[in-house]
């Protein structure tokens, strides 16, 4: 199983990007994705995650800036990120709980990570 994340990019303050991951290879179901950043000198925090029903959650810094959204007959998760700040600056990781089998266990799954830089 791999993710593979695209969309980061250099941005000045006020604008937008939106992000997507793809989980492909042998996979059974997906109940969560999300994202996660990580900025220098700091610890990765979550930024946004959803669960296949559609019920998401929202870090407080980004609730009413970011969306996430999933496409699940793609397996794709997207976050869409409007109003960028300098704080926003960091390594985005897209993570997702999957499950390989009928009769396996969900295991963790992690992105390769996109850079987002939001300067003037």
């Amino acid at each position: 199983v791999q993710l593979q994340a695209s969309g980061g990019g250099l941005v000045q303050p006020g604008g937008s990007l939106r992000l997507s991951c793809a989980a492909s290879g042998s996979i059974f179901s997906i109940n969560y994705m999300g994202w996660y950043r990580q900025a220098p000198g700091k610890q990765r925090e979550l930024v946004a995650g959803i669960i296949s029903g559609g019920l998401t959650n929202y870090a407080d810094s980004v609730k009413g800036r970011f969306t996430v959204s999933r496409d699940n007959a793609k397996n794709t998760v997207f976050l869409q990120m409007n109003s960028l700040k300098p704080e926003d600056t960091a390594v985005y990781y897209c993570n997702a709980e999957i499950r390989t089998g009928w009769n396996t266990r969900s295991a963790d799954y992690w992105g390769q990570g996109t850079q987002v830089t939001v300067s003037s």
